[in-house]
């Protein structure tokens, strides 16, 4: 037996329809509506029927969220990174999406630009959403926020940082010695001075690929003041790669290897050598980090320093997941080493 509802009329644009609206149309209670969602076995057919005719004509979207923490199941853990359109971000957030998936989770992405106040907005929401964990790349160096929010009943795992408190669980990599193999390796292929195209102080990133530099020209017996050269830009992409390239260059007297803090960096200094006539390696020799994909795609590939980026999201997820079990307590603190991958733009 088949029942009809009464056509409800739908405006583009208009409020998404509540179980109110879906009760009116069927002409039941909120609680018939609610058996019909949670639990159809209680409802008479023709009853169930009535009530999925006016989910269908109204278009109804129940309120998973709402209905989890009801039932006490949360499948949904969220994640801020600091740019979900740079390549490295996307690769780790694939590594926690595969991980989730096969505990049947959802992930929810933000990005927080590396800015405090809109990574505490994002925070703020996925608690206000009930979120089982967050995974997060700290935007500062103080993670007393995200102790409170641990504190509150939200699990938080730091993506790619080491945790600096040992109640918040941490996967990281020793970026310090993926830098000093950067610059260990242009050393051993004969150059004894080094330029370094690095980011703007105060970020993590320039001041472990700083410290590693100097580590590995102080380990060769070689004075930093001398054998390296730093040059700052403000952006960590191809366009700051060729904005360092070029300054290195006006100098009339740049080193024979560039390292650079990152790939897209690396391969924007790359092209602003070829524009000035110079060949890789054989002129000026170039090392990159991340092992981005492109770096082995390029005309001349890229020497670079593997990150195990998907697996650091795997692991970050794994933890959370850990977490979440009645029973863990202890936070754990993972680092990788990373592993330096040699290819034509540093060997001559």
């Amino acid at each position: 037996m088949s029942s009809t509802v009464s056509s409800v009329p739908r405006r583009r644009g208009a409020q998404r329809a509540s179980i109110s609206d879906v009760a009116k149309a069927a002409g039941v209670s909120l609680g018939t509506v609610s058996n019909v969602l949670n639990r159809p076995e209680r409802v008479a057919t023709p009853t169930r029927d009535k009530v999925l005719a006016a989910i269908e004509a109204l278009s109804f979207v129940p309120n998973g969220s709402a209905r989890q923490l009801r039932a006490g199941t949360i499948t949904t853990v969220g994640a801020i990174v600091p740019d979900i359109g740079n390549p490295y971000s996307t690769e780790l957030a694939r590594g926690i999406e595969d991980r989730l998936a096969t505990a049947d989770r959802t992930l929810m992405l933000a990005s927080s630009d590396e800015d405090p106040a809109r990574e505490a907005r994002h925070l703020r929401l996925f608690e206000e959403h009930g979120v089982l964990g967050v995974l997060v790349t700290p935007a500062g160096p103080d993670v007393d926020h995200l102790l409170q929010l641990r504190r509150r009943g939200t699990d938080v795992v730091l993506l790619d940082r080491t945790s600096p408190h040992p109640e918040i669980s941490s996967v990281s990599v020793d970026d310090v010695a993926g830098a000093a193999m950067a610059v260990t390796h242009l050393l051993e292929q004969g150059h004894d001075r080094v330029a370094m195209i690095n980011g703007t102080p105060g970020t993590r990133r320039r001041a472990d690929g700083r410290a590693g530099a100097l580590r590995a020209l102080r380990e060769a017996g070689l004075d930093p003041a001398t054998a390296l050269v730093e040059v700052t830009v403000p952006t960590l992409d191809a366009d700051g790669g060729v904005t360092g390239a070029s300054q290195l260059l006006e100098t009339g007297d740049h080193p024979s290897a560039i390292f650079c803090v990152n790939d897209h960096t690396a391969l924007g200094a790359m092209r602003a050598l070829r524009a000035h006539g110079l060949r890789i390696p054989q002129d000026v020799a170039v090392v990159g980090y991340g092992d981005a994909d492109v770096a082995s795609m390029l005309m001349t590939p890229l020497t670079s320093v593997r990150r195990p980026t998907r697996r650091i999201g795997e692991i970050a997820a794994d933890l959370l997941l850990r977490s979440t079990d009645p029973g863990t307590t202890e936070a754990q603190q993972v680092e990788f080493t990373p592993e330096l991958v040699v290819r034509t733009s540093s060997t001559r």
